[in-house]
């Protein structure tokens, strides 16, 4: 991009065809609107100081408001973006490792960005950094200006309307999975509810209301936000469609489609919905809603804004940067993601710096930044009622002890009093089957009657699991006789085509116990060219080692290639 721009207005105006997709009428027309798109100067330099940035690169701050930009001069070519990483929104350093001087680390998990192409390059062929338009001024002074796109869910805007307690009622079930209440429509997000996810590693921690499956058989529309396992629980889905094979699910239009094993999975839904990103799905005449891509992994993760009555619900999910950073403010209530610990890294790593201290100070620190992020957004956005959700899991099978020992979760009420320390935002820290009343909560925060919680007596925390019947699957599937051949090895890193990185891994095939598997696989794979070397090869590189049950041979790898920084 060059750095002189012929000057544009503060506000531009943009003619579009809109477009809008209704759930249960056949056809709305499109029709011409102007949609306003507005230019926002953010960071204004004098001539001297545009005289003064060096070659290469220069870390800013706009002192007024605290941001932090990166521009990268190369002769009389200039390029800019904030300094906000597009991970976790950490910010950027000096890359000490890049002896070109081109490139920035990121201080949360070094991810690290080559501002001369705004591409990040750790991990590599990953992202692009969203790019801020420069400007020189009449005076040869610079401009920092970033275009901002019309919200989407600004069109057709809404004012809220009165609504009458017991209107809108939002009841909590498990992890991700809120059933929500809506004038007479009932609308579910996530049902993960019975069985287990990511093969046997993830149970779940809360006991559902009993009545979870007239709940959901009782839903007008299913939301699921991605394939994860804890969002799209198959054991769960086929107990539903053993009732009610036709409801209604709907899902993004994500590049990785949701139900891309369904066929697969024997269980039998005939009524499945990808609808387009950034769009209102009309419900009925009070009800409609707006599924939104993630801006870290746009490919998989969506997000969604519910609207009553022209009250906002946003479930930001487990997306990482929900709509790239674009959210609604001051909704009537968010949700989102808390706990972290999802990964499971780095529990299974050893030798090298993979210490029980190291582990231990990592994690701590993860959960750390990971409170703060949440807390900051929340902040930010000021919804009137925050729940953090999707985070009601635990490692209880017996050979995931070390796991759940060591892989420690954030705690909902330590993020709670975090963001109450820091604003005005009511909290609410749910409990399966409790009900908050949003018409009250909005009305009075203090209304005894705002959120009902679940019947004295009622089981809150699961003590028990059925492992037999999907550990069986399981150890049907290990036995594959694909696994029988170890010409599987190179063609699974074949196919996955990560290379031209300068890493050397060693998986270790272990039983479920983490001790060497007698027999096991036991192999070096060198990602500079995708060999797999009877030795470590003589070059300086960095060497990690991998101990892995069967069941996690193939995936462990990506685990190693986002935290290889």
């Amino acid at each position: 991009m060059n750095a002189f721009h012929s000057p544009i207005s503060s506000k531009q105006k943009v003619s579009r065809r809109r477009s809008c997709f209704v759930l249960f009428d056949p056809f709305l027309p499109g029709m011409e609107q102007s949609i306003e798109q507005t230019t926002e100067v953010l960071l204004c330099l004098s001539p001297g100081e545009a005289a003064d940035l060096k070659e290469g690169i220069n870390f800013l701050r706009n002192k007024k408001t605290g941001k932090d930009f990166i521009l990268y001069k190369n002769k009389n070519r200039v390029r800019a973006c904030k300094n906000v990483c597009k991970h976790q929104g950490g910010l950027f350093i000096k890359d000490i490792e890049d002896l070109d001087g081109r490139s920035v680390r990121c201080t949360k998990h070094n991810w690290r960005l080559d501002v001369s192409t705004m591409k990040y390059v750790n991990p590599p062929g990953s992202f692009c950094q969203d790019e801020l338009v420069v400007e020189m001024d009449e005076e040869n002074g610079l401009l920092l200006l970033e275009l901002n796109p019309p919200n989407p869910w600004d069109s057709e805007p809404r004012s809220p309307e009165h609504l009458a307690f017991g209107e809108v009622q939002i009841t909590y079930l498990t992890h991700a999975c809120m059933d929500l209440k809506l004038g007479d429509k009932r609308m579910v997000f996530d049902p993960w509810l019975t069985g287990p996810a990511f093969a046997r590693g993830w149970w779940l921690l809360h006991e559902p209301p009993s009545d979870w499956l007239e709940r959901l058989c009782q839903a007008d529309l299913i939301y699921i936000s991605h394939m994860h396992s804890d969002h799209l629980s198959y054991p769960t889905l086929k107990e539903l469609a053993g009732r009610r094979p036709d409801i209604p699910i709907y899902v993004g239009n994500t590049e990785r489609p949701v139900f891309w094993n369904l066929n697969q999975s024997g269980v039998q839904l005939t009524n499945i919905n990808i609808v387009p990103f950034g769009i209102w799905q009309q419900v009925d005449k009070n009800l409609r809603f707006m599924i939104l891509m993630d801006g870290v992994h746009p490919e998989m993760d969506t997000c969604i804004i519910v609207e009553y009555k022209g009250h906002k619900i946003l479930n930001t999910v487990d997306c990482t940067r929900p709509n790239g950073g674009r959210l609604p403010e001051k909704v009537a209530l968010m949700m989102s993601d808390f706990a972290g610990g999802a990964s499971g890294f780095p529990m299974t790593f050893s030798g090298g710096k993979f210490t029980e201290e190291w582990k231990a100070q990592f994690i701590k620190a993860e959960r750390k930044k990971l409170l703060n992020y949440k807390a900051r957004l929340v902040k930010d956005l000021q919804p009137r009622i925050y729940c953090p959700f999707a985070g009601y899991f635990v490692e209880s099978h017996p050979s995931d002890k070390y796991i759940k020992e060591t892989n420690i979760k954030n705690d909902p009420n330590e993020l709670n009093n975090l963001i109450k320390k820091n604003s005005d935002v009511v909290t609410w820290t749910p409990r399966p089957g409790a009900t908050l009343d949003l018409s009250r909560m909005l009305k009075d925060p203090t209304d005894s009657k705002g959120i009902i919680e679940p019947p004295e007596g009622t089981k809150i925390y699961k003590d028990s699991w059925d492992f037999e019947p999907y550990l069986n699957i399981l150890n049907a599937a290990v036995g594959d006789e694909i696994f029988l051949h170890s010409s599987w090895i190179k063609e699974y890193f074949t196919w996955a085509g990560f290379k031209d990185y300068n890493l050397v891994v060693r998986m270790i095939e272990t039983d479920e116990d983490f001790s060497p598997f007698p027999g096991g696989y036991d192999y070096l794979v060198d990602f500079l060219d995708l060999s797999f070397p009877k030795e470590r090869p003589s070059r300086e590189h960095p060497y990690e080692e991998l101990s892995v049950s069967p069941r996690c041979m193939a995936s462990a790898v990506h685990l190693l290639l986002l935290h290889s920084g």
